[in-house]
């Protein structure tokens, strides 16, 4: 007799940039009952919020401000529910961007920067950092949510001129060399966000959301 798998329901913030219908297509193609919201009133039932980036983070604080998603998200996280952040639905939490000098969500302590202007001098390396790259990161911390990936070996999608800069080190989950070393994911709690775009990062990025699904349902 067969066992009914439970498929989790995901709620993805429509904060009215970015294409997110590749979101939505990457995470149902791993086995999620994923749909947009605009209004915290239609997440209540989901199993795990996901947050993702595209954009201006000035022109999207104001829409989640006049919305009420941006309390909704603080206290989402909050109460260790399970979360996702992709590139700016990582920034967003943090307390200030320099990208419009904008105020963050706050959920954690922390900045983000811009890369320094003079890179591309030093390194030849150019602003914004936009392609493959690897990442980095403690199997021992990850646990399930790399499962199959290779650290500093498998490669995903980036594109972003701003990087967060956590002032607690500990929920430092990813690291990625782009002239310098810089975080590229966070863990705390059941809060995980990342700066590259897993939707776009073919095989390994829908291995990243298959083993966040897991998370979930085990």
């Amino acid at each position: 007799m067969s066992v009914n798998k439970k498929i989790p329901k995901l709620a993805v913030i429509d904060y009215g940039m970015g294409n997110l219908r590749s979101v939505i297509k990457a995470w149902q193609a791993v086995g999620a009952d994923a749909y947009l919201i605009d209004k915290p009133e239609a997440a209540q039932q989901a199993d795990a919020l996901v947050f993702p980036g595209q954009g201006a983070i000035a022109d999207t604080m104001k829409l989640l401000v006049k919305t009420g998603l941006d309390q909704f998200i603080k206290d989402w996280i909050a109460s260790d529910r399970p979360f996702f952040g992709i590139c700016l639905g990582l920034q967003a939490l943090f307390e200030y961007s320099e990208e419009g000098e904008t105020n963050g969500l706050g959920v954690f302590s922390g900045v983000v920067k811009r890369f320094p202007s003079g890179i591309k001098t030093r390194t030849g390396l150019k602003v914004p950092h936009m392609g493959w790259n690897s990442v980095d990161f403690d199997s021992n911390k990850t646990g399930l949510l790399t499962e199959a990936l290779e650290k500093t070996v498998d490669q995903f999608y980036f594109v972003h001129s701003y990087y967060v800069e956590p002032k607690d080190q500990e929920i430092v989950l990813f690291k990625t060399q782009y002239g310098e070393t810089f975080c590229s994911g966070i863990l705390s709690g059941k809060c995980l966000a990342v700066q590259f775009h897993p939707e776009k990062s073919q095989v390994k990025g829908l291995q990243l959301y298959s083993n966040f699904l897991k998370t979930i349902i085990t």
